[in-house]
């Protein structure tokens, strides 16, 4: 079968050179530095390596699969490596989720460029498909794999073992039959066209079969109005039905004919119920669409924990990778620890650990670089500051000088502000959260006095010696160099230079919410660790509510959490906490919660609270929640699943796939319920149960749906899932396009689901 991409891609040199093999260094460390042959396959989508030139070769990665290609100066690792292999030779191939980037030493600058070059022009490529170029790519994939003999066709035998591969376990009558039904030239193969009969014979939806039947009067078309009935009645699309459906018509009937009668066609149908169109993530929640104007205490801000951090908190590795994978996935607010370092250079790690330093201006030229690739909206350095005097100063060189106009170094208009800026009015500035030596009024009002500051603090005594091990909520203050030794021991000062490059972001210790009321300022902010924040919440839920109106919380990760693991953020945004800081490196429930609530609002990182969150009087509490909010009951019916992928760990067996639908809210509302399982079937199981669930406070609910492998022995092995927002759910029919572990597509692996939402607490009338 031939690759989707022959007689689509230009013929390009650069692939025809990377078809024919390349050696190459592939590089793990300073130590591992190995000559593999690499090859992209003839199918131009997979790249393949081998121990030598002519060895047995097996897949290395999947164009797919890659994000971007960098070069070799762009590399942490590759820079360490400057003398023994030129930079311009190596380069750094970068893939999606948290799989490890691959850098490779080509043998010559002009074998780089070629690499590098045409891997780029096929992730464009990858990009740019349609949907159903995906699934004939994806058709092509399969193809590959099930062509033992590689010889352009497969036979019945070739094309069990793939049923097998492609998780159906079919009778086997059933299965000669659809083969013999597909093999029109009779030659006892499957070649091309007929591979792809047998795969639609093979994935016929008898259930959306049913429902197009159900609309149509024929049973082969949908008039523009029974078209328009559907969506008025089952997707709850109202008024704008009619000219939706004229849209959704031109955009999914495959006919020429029927767009131009306004029909649409089985195939047409089941394209627009497997499209963005027919997903149950509303589009119009995808762009930004919510107010960025309010100050920044009404939003929820994608947050970061020991950013530089890539494995644990221990012994892990710290790389500026931590920082460019988080700020591409729409982090604004990144933790910085710095420390004093050899040569005069600050540096960042975990402290008192093992975990790996990297140099602060590397950190900084990393920010300045992918601060605004993903999102418009400001960036918040956390610092954690623990350098001496002098070394202070550098860092305040570092940050101006690196980070140039894009540092925010005094207020907006140098006036003295009422509340926080907004989102809108700090795009893209990068802000500097730490200690200040004094409030921003008196900054505004005293900055000719900087000079005198600083010879009163380097006149000042030790500090008492418990203030030395602080937590995280009290960063420590700094100080200048002392030649006694007992005063090397005391609490260092602040620099008065660092000190003014805290504009709005103040940090300070929290002692009771009156207390902050009393003494604090709408530009000072306190941080809280995961288990002070919950028992605030459960002690004083109002009064933390209120408080994160006008003031920003951070929240962050027990010290205990060694192996980097997470919280579940959604008990802290219940109260309005905007800065809930997560272990991005960290894959798992609480990530897939983090990311379903900032896939909205063009995941520009930045969400808008419900306004019963943002209301200064707000009498709400998530412990105890009371109206403003309206209830709501939600049916779910999951009706089928769609070539749900294997799990790895038992690659030999098919999976046995159930259904758990999981909703993440105030208390009352957390709730969890599953389907059966379907024996043996991956491919195209269908369960056809509904589950019922009543929410007090949708406004703050997300949903989970999560795909498991039914296992008596274990908690059944995770296949797939999709996190999403009660706010940004659509009604009716839906397919739910899953993802991995990792948060990366399992195109084309789905479930199709009929949701329906109704006022209040009733029972299930269905």
């Amino acid at each position: 079968m031939a690759s989707l991409l022959q007689g689509r891609l230009p013929i390009n040199q650069d692939l025809l050179l990377m078809q024919k093999g390349t050696p190459m260094r592939k590089v793990r460390s300073k130590s591992w530095k190995k000559l593999r042959y690499f090859r992209l396959q003839d199918d131009g989508m997979t790249v393949w390596h081998s121990r030598q030139a002519g060895g047995s070769a097996k897949p290395s990665f999947s164009i797919s699969d890659v994000e971007t290609v960098r070069e070799g100066r762009e590399s942490e690792l590759l820079r360490s490596l400057a003398e023994e292999f030129p930079l311009e030779q190596g380069f750094t191939v970068i893939f999606h989720g948290r799989r490890s980037n691959l850098d490779l030493v080509a043998n010559s600058v002009e074998e780089a460029q070629i690499w590098m070059q045409g891997l780029q022009l096929l992730v464009d490529f990858v990009t740019s498909m349609d949907q159903q170029e995906r699934l004939d790519q994806w058709l092509s994939d399969w193809f590959q794999r099930g062509d033992k003999n590689q010889d352009g066709r497969m036979s019945f035998r070739e094309v069990q073992r793939l049923l097998h591969l492609m998780n159906v376990e079919m009778d086997q009558e059933y299965a000669l039959q659809l083969f013999q039904a597909a093999d029109t030239s009779q030659s006892g193969t499957l070649e091309g066209e007929e591979f792809v009969e047998f795969y639609k014979a093979l994935t016929k939806r008898t259930e959306v079969q049913e429902l197009f039947e159900n609309f149509s009067a024929d049973g082969q078309k949908l008039t523009l109005l029974e078209f328009v009935d559907f969506l008025r009645e089952e997707q709850k699309e109202g008024d704008r039905a009619s000219d939706l459906a004229l849209e959704l018509i031109d955009r999914y009937e495959p006919s020429e004919s029927g767009k131009l009668r306004h029909v649409l066609s089985m195939d047409g149908f089941l394209s627009y119920l497997c499209s963005k169109d027919g997903d149950i993530f509303n589009p119009t929640c995808l762009p930004i669409y919510q107010d960025m104007t309010q100050p920044l205490s009404h939003y929820y801000i994608n947050s970061s924990h020991n950013t530089y951090l890539v494995g644990d908190q221990l012994c892990g590795q710290s790389s500026v990778e931590g920082y460019i994978r988080a700020l591409k996935r729409g982090c604004r607010c990144v933790e910085v620890d710095i420390w004093d370092g050899p040569s005069g250079e600050p540096i960042v790690y975990h402290g008192h650990t093992l975990t790996s330093r990297i140099l602060f201006k590397d950190v900084v030229g990393t920010v300045a670089q992918y601060a605004f690739q993903t999102s418009d909206y400001p960036v918040i350095l956390s610092l954690e500051n623990h350098c001496s005097w002098e070394q202070q100063q550098v860092v305040v060189h570092h940050l101006t000088e690196i980070l140039g106009e894009l540092l925010l170094s005094t207020t907006l208009d140098g006036l003295l502000p009422t509340q926080l800026p907004s989102p809108e009015e700090l795009r893209r500035k990068i802000l500097v959260k730490g200690k200040k030596l004094r409030t921003l009024e008196e900054d505004l009002e005293e900055e000719d006095e900087e000079e005198e500051l600083e010879s009163e603090l380097e006149g000042e005594q030790e500090a008492e010696p418990e203030l030395q091990a602080q937590s995280e909520s009290e960063p420590q203050e700094l100080s200048p160099r002392s030649k006694d030794k007992k005063e090397k021991k005391s609490k260092p000062i602040l620099c008065p230079s660092l000190s003014a490059l805290v504009v709005y972001l103040k940090s300070v210790s929290f002692h009771s919410f009156a207390h902050s009321r009393d003494n604090y300022h709408f530009y000072e902010i306190s941080s809280f660790s995961e288990t002070k924040a919950k028992s605030l919440i459960r002690e004083a839920g109002n009064e933390f509510v209120q408080h994160n109106t006008w003031q920003l919380s951070r929240v962050y990760p027990s010290g205990l959490r060694t192996d980097s693991s997470n919280y579940n953020p959604q008990e802290l945004w219940n109260a309005g906490c905007q800065m809930v800081a997560m272990n991005v490196q960290t894959a798992g429930l609480e990530m897939d919660i983090c990311d379903g609530l900032f896939r909205q609002n063009g995941g520009c990182g930045y969400v808008l609270k419900p306004d019963f969150l943002r209301d200064a009087q707000s009498s709400f509490d998530p412990e105890r929640p009371v109206s403003p909010v309206t209830a709501q009951t939600l049916l779910i019916q999951v009706i089928s699943g769609q070539q749900l992928p294997k799990v790895k760990t038992k690659e030999g067996s098919i999976v046995d796939p159930l259904v758990r639908v999981e909703i993440f809210g105030i208390r009352p509302d957390t709730a969890r319920q599953e389907t059966s399982y379907v024996e043996n079937n991956g491919f195209n199981p269908y369960w056809g149960q509904t589950l019922c669930f009543r929410v007090l406070v949708p406004e703050l609910a997300l949903l989970r749906f999560v795909v498991r492998d039914y296992d008596w022995k274990s908690r059944h092995d995770f296949i797939g899932q999709y996190t999403l927002p009660w706010t940004c759910m659509q009604q009716g029919y839906r397919h739910i396009h899953l993802l991995s572990k990792d948060g990366t597509s399992l195109q084309p692996a789905s479930i199709f689901v009929h949701i329906c939402i109704r006022e209040g607490l009733e029972g299930d009338e269905s």
